[in-house]
């Protein structure tokens, strides 16, 4: 995610390494190529010479200049400076009305259909509500199957009316519906269209006057940059929006949109996309995302995913297996499960400091637990409970049945053994002493 432009800004800061202050000379080349960092990522001149003028104004400042160590002073003016731009504050989805109704609109293909859904689960599962999607899309072969579809997945009900070709009539019957069967929250998901369309933009807004929406939100794909930004404008005069929805954040290496589209439309940024599975829609927080594009990662973000994936009961039964050497490879299988849950595994990575750089030229695939998973389910049930009783004809035929070589079940089993050994570690007493001498260890 932004990749490009966490090179390009890392270059900026280099200027001022070994520097013991910041000083009007030193820091003209640092702020020339932040400024032509932001243009490369797609940031019209205009924002991005704005951007470096604050930040040189506040570099300049009384106790800047005298900072120990300037790099680093000018990386948190910088991040301060860029996480305002991005909007300063996460802020929420509005709820009211019973019910609530939210609207989304947006260009054809930037994925209205699909974050229909993935909001639709966020609520479920995040806000505990009742939501229901709406298939106002009357022009898009099988748009309306695609949200049944993605309704019966997540087990969300999906009102859509056959035969009907007016999205306005659609609607209305929609809330009825819903007020009816004890939906707390309609989603709305209309047809793409363009700004230039005054037919279908007229549409839009009459669907909006219809329903009066508490929340309307603009889905637009991040990886057309200025486009974006552009194209938000257009819809904002006609429309007057609440928020935006970014997708496809995962694949955007430049990040134009995610850092201009608040300053231009003066509208927040609230989900991002990334990735495809359902669970892959998050808040946008601007001060997390600065920090993720100067490569300080996103700590917080990870343990949130973490935390809603736990569950205290398992953990305790857990904890009583490590203490009893009595975890096995289903207890394994059950954790692994758990990680996948949290979403694309390179982005997961990357929020752990440090991380997203060393991993900038890995391609981390969201299979890369599949290999061990096909070689545990190639263990009898007695094997997995007891992995110690694995002996070399049983690796022989674990490797068979998994379609991998004995040396990787040798490298699972041995990565196996050593994590049982952390685990119980840190379970002990002296699970701190002894983890500092395993890593004097490994030195």
């Amino acid at each position: 995610m932004f990749d490009n432009l966490s090179d390009r800004l890392e270059g900026a800061f280099k200027v001022l390494q070994g520097n013991h202050k910041i000083t009007e000379l030193n820091i003209a080349d640092s702020v020339k190529q932040i400024r032509r960092a932001l243009v490369e990522a797609d940031v019209s001149f205009k924002i991005a010479k704005q951007f470096t003028n604050d930040v040189k104004e506040k570099a300049l400042g009384s106790g800047v200049l005298t900072a120990v160590k300037p790099g680093q002073a000018m990386v948190k003016i910088v991040r301060d400076e860029m996480a305002e731009l991005m909007g300063g504050q996460a802020e929420g989805i509005n709820l009211a009305g019973k019910p609530s109704v939210i609207l989304m609109a947006g260009l054809q293909g930037s994925g209205k259909t699909t974050h229909s859904a993935k909001l639709a689960h966020f609520l479920q599962n995040k806000k505990t509500k009742k939501p229901l999607l709406v298939a106002c899309d009357v022009y898009r072969p099988a748009a309306i199957n695609q949200l049944h579809v993605l309704g019966e997945q997540l087990g969300i009900d999906v009102f859509s009316e056959e035969g009907n070709k007016d999205p306005v009539n659609i609607a209305t019957n929609a809330l009825s519906h819903a007020k009816n069967n004890g939906h707390n929250v309609v989603i709305v998901d209309t047809a793409g269209r363009l700004a230039v369309d005054q037919e279908m933009m007229a549409e839009i807004g009459n669907i909006h006057k219809a329903i009066s929406p508490s929340e309307t939100l603009f889905v637009v794909d991040s990886m057309t940059g200025q486009d974006a930004v552009h194209t938000a404008k257009a819809f904002n005069d006609v429309l007057n929006f609440d928020g935006v929805i970014l997708t496809k954040l995962d694949g955007d290496t430049r990040g134009g949109a995610a850092l201009t589209i608040k300053s231009v439309v003066n509208k927040p940024i609230k989900f991002i996309g990334t990735g495809e599975k359902m669970e892959a829609l998050d808040v946008f927080h601007p001060d997390r995302m600065a920090d993720r594009i100067l490569g300080m990662g996103d700590v917080v973000s990870l343990v949130e995913r973490a935390q809603e994936q736990f569950d205290e009961q398992e953990a305790r039964m857990m904890n009583k297996k490590i203490a009893t050497d009595s975890f096995g490879f289903d207890d394994f299988m059950s954790q692994i499960q758990q990680i996948k849950k949290m979403g694309n595994m390179k982005d997961l990575m990357g929020m752990i400091p440090g991380m997203g750089k060393a991993l900038k030229d890995t391609d981390i695939d969201d299979d890369a637990f599949k290999h061990i998973e096909a070689m545990i389910n190639s263990m009898t049930l007695g094997e997995r409970q007891q992995p110690d009783i694995i002996n070399g004809s049983r690796r022989k035929r674990i490797a068979s049945g998994s379609g991998r070589t004995v040396q990787d079940v040798n490298n699972l089993l041995k990565q196996f053994t050593d994590m049982r050994k952390m685990m119980k570690m840190m379970q002990s007493g002296g699970g701190r002493r002894g983890m500092m001498n395993m890593m004097r260890g490994m030195r």
